[in-house]
C-alpha cells in the first residue's frame, strides 16, 4: 500500500489553528508535537521525517491527502532551523545554491501539481526503487567520487553539472509530491556528482529540501486550502522548529562514516516501511 493508500475518517476544514488546537485532545497534541520534533530532527540529519509524522496523522484518523498536505506545511519550520544550524557548512557554496535551487523549485512545483491531479497510487512502485538507488549511491559515494575524479579531473564539467541539475529536479518533483526520504535522494545524488564533504552536502540538502517543501506548502495553501488542517500544521511546526535545531547540533558532530551509515539505515527502513 502506497503513502496515500489509506483512508481516514475525518476532515477538519476550518483554518483557525488556535481554535482547533484547543479542541484537539491533549494526548493528540503531545503526540503531534513529539512527532514534529522527531521529524524535524531526522529531516535535518538524514531526510525522512515525514515517515514519522504522516503515519501518526493516519493513526489519529486524518484522511491521507489532508495528512500529507498539512504535514508538508508544518515541516517547513524544521527546515528553516536546520538550515540555520548548518550555516557554517554552507559558507562558500552560494554559487552551487544559485544553480540548484531553481531546479528544486521547478521540481517541487511539478510534484505538488502531480499530487493534486494524479491517482494516489501513481508513485507506489517507483518510490522504493528510487530510495534503494539513493541508498546504494550513498554507500558507494566515496569510491564513485574517486573513480569519477580519476577519469574526469574537472569536477565542474558541464556534463556533471547537467546531470546534477536533472537529479535535483527529480528529487524536487518527489519532494513536492510526497517528500519522505527526499533528503536521502538528494544526498545520494550529490555524493556521486560532487567532491565536497558529506557534511557540506548535508547542508546543501537541507536548503534544497526546504525549498521544495516551501514551494509545495505555498501551492497547497493557494490551491487547496480546504485540504489543510491548520491545527495539525501548527503543532507539527512547533515540534519541527525545535527538532531542526536539535538535528543540526547532533548531525554536525557525526563523522562521515557514521553519517553515511545513519543515512543508509534510515533509507533501508524507509524502503521496508513502504513495501510492507
Amino acid at each position: 500500500m502506497g503513502p496515500l493508500g489509506l483512508v481516514g475518517t475525518r476532515v477538519l476544514r476550518h483554518p483557525v489553528a488556535l481554535v482547533r488546537v484547543c479542541r484537539v485532545p491533549w494526548y493528540e497534541v503531545i503526540a503531534l508535537l513529539a512527532a514534529g520534533m522527531a521529524a524535524g530532527t531526522i529531516n535535518t540529519i538524514v531526510g525522512a521525517g515525514t515517515l514519522i509524522t504522516f503515519p501518526t496523522l493516519l493513526f489519529f484518523g486524518f484522511p491521507p491527502l489532508v495528512a500529507n498536505v498539512s504535514n508538508t506545511v508544518g515541516l517547513v519550520a524544521g527546515g528553516i532551523t536546520g538550515i540555520h544550524g548548518y550555516r557554517r557548512e554552507l559558507v562558500g557554496q552560494s554559487g552551487v545554491l544559485r544553480r540548484l535551487m531553481p531546479m528544486s523549485f521547478v521540481g517541487a512545483v511539478t510534484g505538488a501539481i502531480l499530487l493534486l491531479w494524479l491517482p494516489e497510487s501513481a508513485f507506489d512502485a517507483i518510490v522504493p526503487a528510487l530510495i534503494a538507488a539513493s541508498v546504494l549511491l550513498v554507500m558507494l559515494g566515496p569510491r564513485l567520487q574517486a573513480w569519477a575524479a580519476a577519469r574526469h579531473p574537472d569536477h565542474e564539467s558541464r556534463g556533471r553539472r547537467l546531470v546534477l541539475g536533472v537529479g535535483v529536479f527529480g528529487a524536487g518533483v518527489y519532494g513536492g509530491y510526497f517528500g519522505a526520504a527526499q533528503g536521502v535522494l538528494l544526498v545520494g545524488i550529490m555524493s556521486v556528482l560532487m567532491t565536497i564533504s558529506l557534511q557540506r552536502i548535508n547542508g546543501l540538502k537541507n536548503v534544497l529540501a526546504t525549498v521544495a517543501n516551501v514551494v509545495a506548502a505555498v501551492i497547497f495553501i493557494l490551491v487547496a486550502p480546504d485540504r489543510i488542517d491548520w491545527a495539525v500544521a501548527a503543532l507539527i511546526a512547533v515540534g519541527a522548529l525545535a527538532g531542526g535545531y536539535v538535528g543540526a547540533r547532533f548531525g554536525r558532530r557525526l563523522s562521515p562514516v557514521a553519517l553515511r551509515g545513519l543515512i543508509v539505515v534510515v533509507g533501508v527502513l524507509v524502503i521496508g516501511k513502504m513495501v510492507l
